[in-house]
């Protein structure tokens, strides 16, 4: 019986991070669109601008921006790494949330993961697209660097969870 109500309460306080982060979510992805002017449009026109591209005589072809350097281009970026950042700082505090309700090794891991992969979209945003250069050939060399560097970072959060989980004691 109390085995039972003690996975209710875990359910309750997981349910309860879970709709925050969700609230917190949804309000952060309005306030991006409302505060940065024109951004719906500039989303509309910066994926009305792709095209099938070759990654730098591979053989391969991707999509991509056929120009990464234009206005709406630069204002989807701004408005992708200001979001990243905001998230990266939420997910510190869901982490003391996850913390403070004693929340299952795997939450806390994974909580712990998504720091990681928000600040770190934030850094390659900036290193790679807003701070693209301005020659059409290497902006585009830019854009799949920023892709290739992403799918790392994806393995660098997974790694990280790992350690977490390998860390911290298992909850009964």
């Amino acid at each position: 019986m109390n085995e039972t109500i003690s996975r209710r309460s875990i359910r309750h306080r997981e349910g309860f991070i879970g709709a925050v982060s969700a609230g917190c979510f949804l309000i952060l992805v309005g306030l991006i669109f409302v505060t940065t002017s024109g951004l719906f449009t500039n989303v509309i026109d910066f994926f009305k601008n792709f095209d099938v591209i070759e990654v730098s005589r591979t053989g391969i072809f991707l999509p991509a921006p056929k120009n990464p350097n234009t206005q709406y281009a630069a204002n989807v970026y701004e408005a992708v790494s200001l979001f990243s950042l905001i998230w990266g700082f939420f997910q510190i505090a869901f982490l003391g949330l996850r913390f403070a309700f004693n929340s299952p090794a795997g939450k806390k891991a994974e909580n712990a993961g998504n720091v990681v992969f928000w600040f770190g979209t934030y850094y390659l945003v900036n290193m790679y697209l807003i701070g693209m250069p301005l020659i059409l050939s290497e902006a585009q060399k830019s854009w799949f660097s920023f892709w290739a560097m992403l799918i790392s970072l994806i393995g660098v959060t997974l790694i990280v969870r790992a350690l977490i989980l390998a860390v911290l004691p298992r909850n009964p």
